[in-house]
């Protein structure tokens, strides 16, 4: 089983779009309008320097703009926008931010090479293909360290004949 620790080795990370951005000063109405078009959950919003400075999810939307009964025409970007996402760089570790996301329960990462520049988004979706597979592997060798921790591969045996001669007395006078 191939093991892939980086988020720029996820598969994903390669065959991603370049997010959307937008500065704090756009409309919301141009955000949700791209937004709707392209069919993302959010968009990323940078500074001149294309650093990235915050994030509006169609969350922020909902709740600090429809919620508010604000007008997306008038209602500048950095008034909805969540400032400051976490943001990963491209060599750091996928399960350290698996867990962070769900731990800290937001859904989207925002992801920078080197230079502190947009390079894609990571949902929680994204990691699933890898956690499961990952998981049943490790809950698999977890469990191999521990059986032949206490037991010996004779000792599994024997509990494996016993407990089929259990099931086979158990069907018969059942």
């Amino acid at each position: 089983m191939e093991r892939i620790y980086k988020l720029k080795d996820r598969p994903e990370y390669k065959s991603k779009p370049t997010p959307v951005t937008f500065k704090k000063s756009d409309t919301v109405a141009s955000a949700v309008k791209t937004m709707s078009e392209k069919n993302y959950g959010s968009v990323v919003i940078v500074d001149n320097s294309s650093k990235v400075i915050g994030i509006c999810t169609e969350r922020d939307i909902l709740k600090r703009l429809v919620n508010e009964k604000l007008n997306p025409s008038k209602t500048r970007i950095e008034k909805i926008m969540t400032p400051n996402p976490r943001v990963g760089k491209e060599n750091d570790e996928v399960l350290s931010w698996l867990r962070t996301m769900s731990n800290d329960r937001f859904r989207r990462l925002p992801v920078v090479d080197n230079n502190g520049k947009i390079k894609a988004i990571f949902t929680q979706g994204d990691f699933v293909s890898y956690t499961w597979p990952d998981l049943i592997y490790q809950a698999t060798q977890m469990t191999k360290a521990s059986l032949s921790k206490h037991f010996n591969a004779t000792s599994i045996i024997i509990m494996i004949m016993v407990y089929s001669f259990a099931m086979v007395f158990a069907i018969r006078f059942i």
